[in-house]
């Protein structure tokens, strides 16, 4: 039986996607300054792709819907190019970074909770209840 197989690479991955999120969002902050940087975000759904490595069709209830497909990608960090906030071409707004950011460390914190709470059941089994 393999312990790891389940929900705790399932949590490993979501907090590589947390952290992932947190070094972008950290970046994003850290250049909110400076002329012409555009800002990055985080794409859930690439690295949805990327973990999956095949491409992911949805249901469709009627044959009139419109068929999505999605294909995995090279990099889950996207460029917002199309926005601009300040006059020097910057387009970080400050206060959705750290909204994001806070929203950010929340999840990271619920993640690592259920791991410990894991990682506390399994020493539990390896005691003997004890």
């Amino acid at each position: 039986m393999d312990f790891f197989s389940g929900n705790i690479n399932t949590l490993e991955k979501a907090l590589n996607y947390s952290s992932l999120k947190h070094k972008v969002t950290a970046e994003n902050i850290a250049n909110v300054d400076v002329p012409n940087y555009k800002g990055k975000d985080v794409s859930f759904k690439q690295m949805l792709r990327e973990e999956s490595g095949k491409s992911i069709n949805a249901y469709r209830s009627d044959p009139r819907h419109y068929q999505i497909t999605a294909k995995p990608g090279k990099s889950s960090i996207i460029t917002n190019k199309n926005l601009q906030y300040n006059h020097n071409g910057n387009n970080v707004d400050m206060d959705k970074e750290m909204a994001n950011l806070a929203t950010n460390q929340i999840y990271y914190n619920a993640l690592i909770d259920r791991l410990n709470s894991k990682f506390s059941s399994l020493s539990n089994v390896i005691r003997g209840g004890r």
